[in-house]
C-alpha cells in the first residue's frame, strides 16, 4: 500500500489557515490575560478568612476541575441561551477557555501562595502594610515566580485545547482544517500540517513566556 503526499493541494486553502491560525492566537491571548487574572482573585478567595467567599471559590474550582472541558462549552453555547443569555460562537469559546483556564491556575497559584514562608506574613505586618499591600507586593510576585513553570504549561494546556471549540463552529485552526479537508479530500495533509501548526505555537509560547519570565522576574528562562 502507497500513498502520495499531495502538501501542494493544500496551497489553495491556506487563507482558511492562517484565518485559523489568527483566531486560535486571539481566543488564546484573551483567555491566557484573563484566566489568569481570574485564577489569581479565586486563589485569593480560597485563602480568604470570609468563609462564603471560601465556598464559592471551592465550588467553582471543583465544578470545573471535575467536568469534561467540551462540557462547559456546550452549557455555555447551547444551555445559557434558555436562560435567555445568548451568546455568539466566538464569546461562548472564549468565555468557556476562560472559566477552564481560571480554575486551574487557582489552584496551581493557591499552591505558590501557601508555600511562603509565614515570616513574611508577619515581618510585612510589622512594616504596617494593609492586608491588600502585603498579598499583592509581598506575597504574589514570589508565588508567580514559585509556580510559573506550571502556569506555563497551564496556558498552553489551554491553547491546544481551543481545539475542541470548533464543535460550536468557531474558525479556529482544527475548524479550518475539517473545512479544508472536507473539500480537498486530502485528509492526512491536513491534519498534520496542522499537528505542526499547533507544535509550532506551543514552542512559540513557552519561549515568549521564557522572554517575559526574564522580563518580570529578572531571572533564568522557564
Amino acid at each position: 500500500m502507497s500513498y502520495n503526499l499531495d502538501f501542494y493541494g493544500l496551497v489553495p486553502y491556506l487563507p482558511q489557515f492562517v484565518a485559523g491560525v489568527g483566531t486560535t492566537i486571539q481566543l488564546t491571548v484573551i483567555s491566557t490575560v484573563l484566566g489568569l487574572i481570574l485564577g489569581t482573585y479565586c486563589a485569593a478567595g480560597r485563602i480568604s478568612k470570609a468563609r462564603w467567599l471560601n465556598w464559592i471559590c471551592a465550588v467553582y474550582i471543583e465544578v470545573t476541575r471535575n467536568t469534561p472541558f467540551i462540557i462547559q462549552l456546550f452549557f455555555i453555547f447551547f444551555g445559557l441561551p434558555a436562560l435567555g443569555i445568548k451568546l455568539s460562537a466566538w464569546q461562548a469559546g472564549m468565555i468557556a477557555m476562560v472559566f477552564n483556564l481560571g480554575a486551574y491556575s487557582a489552584e496551581i497559584i493557591r499552591a505558590g501562595i501557601e508555600a511562603t514562608a509565614i515570616g513574611q506574613w508577619e515581618a510585612a505586618k510589622t512594616l504596617g502594610l494593609t492586608h491588600r499591600q502585603i498579598f499583592m507586593h509581598v506575597i504574589l510576585p514570589p508565588a508567580y515566580q514559585r509556580v510559573y513553570p506550571a502556569l506555563v504549561s497551564q496556558c498552553i494546556i489551554v491553547m491546544l485545547g481551543s481545539a475542541v471549540v470548533s464543535q460550536i463552529s468557531v474558525e479556529e485552526l482544527t475548524f479550518a482544517a475539517n473545512f479544508v479537508q472536507s473539500r480537498s479530500f486530502l485528509s492526512f495533509e491536513s491534519y498534520m500540517l496542522t499537528a505542526l501548526i499547533y507544535l509550532f505555537l506551543a514552542i512559540l509560547m513557552r519561549q515568549l513566556f521564557s522572554l517575559l519570565k526574564k522580563f518580570i522576574f529578572k531571572s533564568s528562562a522557564v
